[in-house]
C-alpha cells in the first residue's frame, strides 16, 4: 500500500508523545510534519523528527500534500480543526473529548460522511495492555456474565490538577473511561455523577455511575488528586472477577522516554509479570498473562481506511454515544439528579 501522507495539528504533550512516535513508526503512513506557530515547539520538531517539515495552518499542510491529519490540541479548539480539515478534503483522526458535547461531535460526524472523508476519535485506550486483557476475558466467557465493571485513571497530580487544555477531568479521562464501558457493555440507560470542581474552575475527582440496556453496571472514576489510587480495573462476572492494578499501561510512559514499535519490534507493549492481574473466585484464583498493548496498530488501520481497504479503528459515531454519555454525567453532577437516557 502506499503510505497515506498524513500531518499532526498541535505539539503539545499528545502531539509529542501519542501521535508523532506512532505516525513516524507506522510503515503506512509517511509523516509530513506538524502544524504549530510555537517557535519552541518548531524547534523541538525539528530536533526530534529531522525528516518533517512545520506548517502555519492546515490550509499550508493540505498544500504540500498532506491527505489526513491527526488533530492533538486543547479540547476547546476539536471541534473547529475537525470540521476546517474536513472541508479542505483531509481525512481526520481527532484526540479525546472528540467534541466538547455530543451536539458538536453529530455535525463533525455527518459532515465526514456528507464529504465522504474518513474520520476517526482517537480511542487508543481501547488498545491498553490491560483492556485488550479484560475484553478477552469477557468475550472468552471467562467471568461469565458481567454484572460489574469498576474503572479509575486517577492519579496524584493536585498542583497544578486537571489541565484546562482537557476541558476537565469528566471530559479528559472520561472520555476513555466510558469509552471502553460502552465497547465492553453496550448502551447505556441511565447515568449518575459526582464531582468537584477545583479552584481553577477545573472539574476533577469525578464519579459516573451507569446503568448499561443489559442490566450491567459500571462505576467508573477520574482524578487528580487522589492519594491513594484505586485498581485499575475490577471487572466481576458470574464465574469470577479480574482485577488489575496500577501504574497503567507502560505504553505511555514508554513514548515520554523516547521508544517506539521501531525500536521494540515485538516487544513493544508488553508488560512484565508483576504488573499481571489476576482472576479470583473467593480464595482460588490465578494470575492471567497480560495481552501486550496495541497502541501501533491505530495508524496503520486509520491509514488503510483512507486507501479504501478497511474501516476506521474507531468508528465516530462511538464518539456521539460517549459525548451523550458525558452530556448525561454533567447534568447529572451539576443538578444532583438520575439522567435516563433513550
Amino acid at each position: 500500500m502506499e503510505p497515506v501522507r498524513m500531518g499532526l495539528v498541535g505539539y503539545g504533550f499528545g502531539g509529542r508523545y501519542f501521535h508523532a512516535p506512532l505516525l513516524a513508526s507506522a510503515a503506512e503512513c509517511a509523516f509530513l510534519g506538524v502544524v504549530t506557530t510555537s517557535a519552541q515547539r518548531r524547534e523541538q520538531v525539528g530536533r526530534e523528527h529531522p525528516g518533517a517539515a512545520t506548517f502555519g495552518s492546515l490550509r499550508e499542510l493540505r498544500d504540500a500534500g498532506a491527505e489526513a491529519v491527526a488533530i492533538s490540541t486543547p479540547a476547546d479548539t476539536h471541534t473547529a480543526l475537525t470540521d476546517e480539515a474536513l472541508r479542505l478534503g483531509l481525512a481526520v483522526v481527532c484526540d479525546k473529548p472528540f467534541a466538547l458535547d455530543a451536539a458538536a461531535a453529530r455535525a463533525s460526524v455527518q459532515l465526514a460522511e456528507e464529504l465522504g472523508l474518513p474520520l476517526a476519535p482517537y480511542q487508543n485506550r481501547r488498545w491498553d495492555s490491560d483492556f485488550r486483557t479484560v475484553r478477552s476475558l469477557v468475550d472468552g466467557g471467562r467471568l461469565g456474565r458481567i454484572t460489574r465493571f469498576e474503572s479509575r485513571f486517577e492519579r496524584f497530580a493536585p498542583e497544578p490538577g486537571p489541565p484546562a487544555a482537557g476541558g476537565g477531568t469528566l471530559r479528559d479521562f472520561g472520555s476513555h473511561l466510558v469509552d471502553q464501558a460502552l465497547v465492553l457493555l453496550g448502551p447505556v440507560a441511565s447515568v449518575y455523577a459526582e464531582w468537584r470542581i477545583r479552584e481553577t474552575g477545573e472539574d476533577d475527582d469525578v464519579f459516573v455511575a451507569l446503568t448499561h440496556q443489559n442490566g450491567a453496571r459500571s462505576h467508573l472514576a477520574g482524578s487528580w488528586s487522589e492519594g491513594a489510587p484505586g485498581l485499575r480495573f475490577r471487572v466481576t462476572g458470574t464465574k469470577g472477577s479480574y482485577t488489575v492494578a496500577g501504574p497503567m499501561d507502560g505504553q505511555e510512559a514508554a513514548l515520554v522516554a523516547g521508544r517506539s514499535p521501531a525500536d521494540l519490534g515485538a516487544e513493544w507493549g508488553a508488560e512484565p509479570p508483576e504488573r499481571w492481574g489476576r482472576f479470583s473466585r473467593g480464595e482460588g484464583g490465578e494470575t492471567v498473562p497480560t495481552l501486550p498493548g496495541r497502541w501501533n496498530t491505530f495508524s496503520p488501520a486509520f491509514a488503510r481506511a483512507v486507501r479504501g481497504e478497511g474501516a476506521v479503528p474507531v468508528d465516530p459515531r462511538d464518539a456521539v454515544a460517549t459525548a451523550t454519555v458525558l452530556d448525561a454525567a454533567r447534568r447529572s453532577a451539576i443538578e444532583g439528579v438520575t439522567v435516563r437516557l433513550s
